[in-house]
């Protein structure tokens, strides 16, 4: 539930930003009218504490503007994080495919506590994708399951820039 009021509050910095640089409309006549789509998500629903959890974006937008990526976090027991924010290389700003990645504690301070990752990509007109949300439970002894064959690339699209923290109030 917070990891979507995060992304409301971010639609709303982006209307705010706007509105002091001239609004979307200006901005629309220079990048276009088109928001990004998320076509496509994955996320494997186990991991193993350790393991850097992959979430599998396929993404367009017919403008060719897309611009960044941003990734709210909620963990079980502690609450929502800072949203992250990742810069989308300019060669990817109309067909983006790959996945970020949230770093885990190699200790089980993180076994059996719930994470949920919401992601969405807005790009320079200030137009936001709809929201994807994926979740995981790491257990000791679990493997990070691949995503289907043919359908994302292998490409590393950046962190999720978050220190998850222990529910007993340590940082990793």
């Amino acid at each position: 539930m917070r990891a979507k009021f995060a992304l409301i509050g971010m639609i709303l910095v982006g209307i705010v930003g706007c509105a002091h640089t001239g609004g979307i409309g200006e901005k629309e006549k220079i990048y276009g009218k088109n928001a990004p789509v998320i076509e496509q998500s994955f996320a494997s629903d186990q991991l193993r504490p350790g393991e850097s959890w992959k979430i599998y974006i396929r993404a367009s937008d017919p403008d060719g503007d897309m611009e960044t990526i941003f990734a709210a976090v909620e963990q079980a027991g502690i609450g929502s994080y800072p949203v992250s924010i990742t810069k989308i290389k300019g060669e990817t700003g109309k067909e983006l495919s790959g996945y970020v990645f949230l770093n885990t504690s190699k200790d089980n301070l993180l076994d059996n506590q719930k994470l949920s990752v919401s992601i969405q990509i807005r790009d320079k007109a200030g137009h936001s994708s709809q929201s994807v949300t994926h979740s995981v439970v790491p257990l000791s002894g679990q493997t990070q399951k691949s995503p289907p064959a043919g359908v994302f690339r292998e490409t590393d699209l950046g962190p999720i820039m978050v220190t998850l923290r222990s529910t007993s109030g340590g940082r990793w």
